[in-house]
């Protein structure tokens, strides 16, 4: 699959997987992860970003919890809409960019957020565009989160596949986020494995 037709398939979701999907599906267990993770790290005031926000049940659970300076990316405006429907208060407060991610985060500055983290976003980031995980380092001071689907083996992954196609419609490539991101001066503070993802939460150096 071609960046353009994956990054269309996205903006233009309906159904499975869309806004009005996620929405409806609300805070998980990863929802409750990040508050916690944000309670024990950060002060309420911290600049929090995620990519890939869709309509924003986790940062809907963030504001619950406290935290109000909450900024998200996604590429599917109907996001925005849906958002301001069913999480009025987070789409009157929040800062959010509708585009692509590769895009938009080149756009900030160094060390712009005290905290960017992503929920099965990144891990549909194809291989040619892969040089944005140095973005995602570049504009975080302190924490990045990500809650990647790292695959259902004993070993939380596939050693001999990179990639998988969900409902045989987008990729999801399976990396090893820990040295992604470790060799990008970060060092990993956690990891909980779950059924669906592997959270880990790493931390400037």
């Amino acid at each position: 699959m071609e960046p353009d037709d994956n990054h269309r398939g996205w903006a233009e979701r309906s159904g499975e997987f869309s806004p009005t999907y996620y929405a409806q599906l609300g805070a998980n267990t990863v929802s409750e992860t990040l508050a916690t993770t944000c309670d024990y790290y950060l002060p309420e005031d911290a600049a929090i970003l995620e990519i890939g926000c869709s309509s924003g049940r986790h940062l809907t659970h963030l504001r619950e919890n406290g935290f109000t300076n909450l900024t998200g990316i996604d590429i599917n405006d109907e996001s925005f809409a849906v958002m301001a429907d069913q999480y009025p208060e987070l789409a009157a407060t929040g800062t959010f960019h509708t585009g692509l991610i590769e895009e938009i985060v080149p756009e900030f500055a160094d060390n712009d957020f005290d905290l960017v983290y992503s929920v099965e976003t990144l891990q549909h980031i194809q291989p040619q565009n892969t040089w944005v995980f140095e973005e995602l380092a570049r504009i975080t001071s302190n924490l990045l989160i990500t809650a990647e689907n790292e695959g259902n083996g004993p070993q939380r992954g596939r050693e001999d596949a990179q990639v998988s196609y969900v409902n045989d419609e987008f990729p999801l490539y399976f990396r090893n986020w820990k040295r992604i991101f470790t060799d990008l001066g970060f060092a990993q503070l956690s990891y909980e494995p779950s059924k669906r993802d592997t959270i880990r939460t790493f931390q400037a150096l």
